[in-house]
């Protein structure tokens, strides 16, 4: 049933590579979002086959119980593409050629030197009484209908094809809708600790929340997203009731936090080194240059970071870092005395303030009883004062990488705050 107070929404994603695991959704992720933004309550999220009987079906129930439906997928020019001609049908509509179309599409192939077949000429054929949404990054057009009392937007599923189309075409008649319910959202980004220790932490404040709020954790590699939903009668009664207990939970967990909705971890790392007029290097053994990596991705990081020396082999870590024989047998390569000296040679070699080290077992081999796999220390910091940790994480050999990485530019992130 549909709720006469508030807007609802039904996503459906069309396509057989989505229901064996060869493509990932996002579409429904990214779609969701922007319409929690716009106070549209998403009801439910259908992934389904290219398969006549299961669209109908999807687009009943859908059209039954939300005011909004939003499809995506299904509508190229191959014959396993049917969402054009299932819809019609669900329409009991006739399929009609559109001429415009047909020649947009002839300059389009033309202009990239191919040749027009019949499947491009089947291409150009639509439901009748459909109205047309412009596709400004490819061929395919979304189009938009009413089945009774519900809105019906269909779009091709490429992602950047689908956002262009909602963005341009579908956002502005949506934001134009009458919502008697509003929804605020807030999303706390933060590093270094593990969901059920936040969850812990965070049990009285979220045990004050009112029933009209809710509280999700959304756990990543070595990080974690709290987002606080709260629902009332107009926006400025839900922003208010959501400030409340973001206000709380920013006293609670502190320097835990590194940003809000959709700052990039990378990006906060870059402004600090900024803010503090410093210099960074790192110095990496089993993360394989991805600090250095996701440091180098922000645009203008040439501002604030010098270089990275990639040092695998002891050799290089003597050779280019200056750490010593003496701390390699007596300690490890993996060990806090190695990382410490390594952070200490990037100092130097790379004419840097500060600067992250990082040297572990990754696996999934390598470890011993004393060091088993997913042991890894890192480090930060400048020429008075070092910073080392160890980790103790998984066997899976990239999740390691991947997590010691982000967790060795959070150890960054907190040394600069300190300073």
């Amino acid at each position: 049933m549909k709720n006469a107070s508030q807007k609802s929404a039904y996503l459906i994603t069309i396509g057989d590579e989505l229901l064996i695991g060869q493509v990932i959704d996002t579409n429904s992720a990214w779609i969701a979002d922007q319409l929690t933004v716009l106070n549209i309550f998403v009801k439910k999220i259908l992934s389904i086959q290219d398969n006549e009987k299961e669209i109908i079906e999807a687009l009943e129930e859908a059209c039954k119980k939300s005011d909004i439906v939003i499809v995506s997928g299904g509508l190229g020019p191959t014959i396993d593409d049917i969402t054009k001609r299932t819809i019609a049908k669900f329409l009991g509509v006739e399929m009609q050629f559109n001429p415009e179309f047909y020649q947009d599409v002839k300059t389009y192939v033309e202009k990239r030197g191919a040749k027009l077949d019949d499947l491009m000429y089947n291409y150009s054929f639509f439901p009748k009484g459909i109205k047309y949404l412009n596709n400004s990054v490819g061929t395919a057009p979304g189009m938009e209908f009413r089945f009774k009392d519900s809105v019906i937007f269909s779009m091709p599923g490429v992602p950047a094809e689908m956002k262009a189309i909602f963005i341009e075409e579908i956002l502005p008649g949506l934001k134009s809708m009458d919502t008697e319910s509003f929804i605020v959202k807030k999303t706390i980004l933060t590093a270094g600790e593990m969901e059920a220790v936040l969850a812990d932490r965070l049990k009285s404040i979220v045990s004050e929340m009112p029933d009209n709020m809710s509280i999700a954790y959304l756990p990543n590699l070595g990080r974690v997203r709290i987002r606080i939903t709260a629902k009332g009668e107009n926006k400025k009664e839900a922003q208010a009731l959501n400030d409340i207990f973001v206000d709380k939970i920013k006293l609670e967990l502190g320097d835990i936090i590194y940003g809000y909705d959709d700052d990039v971890f990378e990006e906060i790392i870059g402004k600090l080194l900024k803010k503090n007029g410093l210099i960074l290097g790192t110095a990496e053994s089993c993360t394989g240059g991805m600090i250095a990596n996701k440091i180098i991705s922000v645009s203008g990081s040439s501002e604030y970071f010098n270089g990275s020396i990639v040092a695998y082999a002891n050799k290089i870590k003597m050779g280019l870092l200056g750490v010593s024989p003496y701390a390699l047998k007596s300690h490890g390569a993996v060990s806090e005395e190695t990382v410490t000296q390594m952070v200490k040679g990037a100092l130097e070699a790379l004419k840097c303030d500060v600067a992250i080290a990082s040297s572990g077992i990754a696996g999934p081999t390598g470890g011993t009883l004393e060091k088993p796999v997913g042991t890894i220390w890192i480090a930060c910091g400048n020429k008075r004062k070092v910073l080392a940790q160890k980790l103790q994480l998984g066997e899976n050999r990239m999740k390691n990488i991947e997590t010691s990485t982000i967790l060795a530019l959070n150890l960054m992130r907190r040394f600069l705050i300190d300073q």
